[in-house]
């Protein structure tokens, strides 16, 4: 199960807003875990302002 500081680690350094596509290739660079790929090759395709707003659509359940 990924955490949010799993999601926060793999996003690190990344430039906002940014889309979905983009917040996925940034955490494989950094590389992100499967689960946290996973997690965010499953949030809403559109663009994020902040680091939370991410988080937010990984954990929307």
């Amino acid at each position: 199960m990924v955490s949010p500081i799993d999601i926060q680690k793999a996003l690190s350094g990344i430039e906002y807003p940014a889309k979905r596509d983009d917040v996925v290739k940034h955490a494989e660079s950094q590389g992100g875990g499967d689960d946290v790929l996973e997690a965010l090759k499953g949030i809403d395709d559109q663009e994020y302002d902040t680091p939370a707003a991410v988080s937010k659509a990984v954990f929307k359940d």
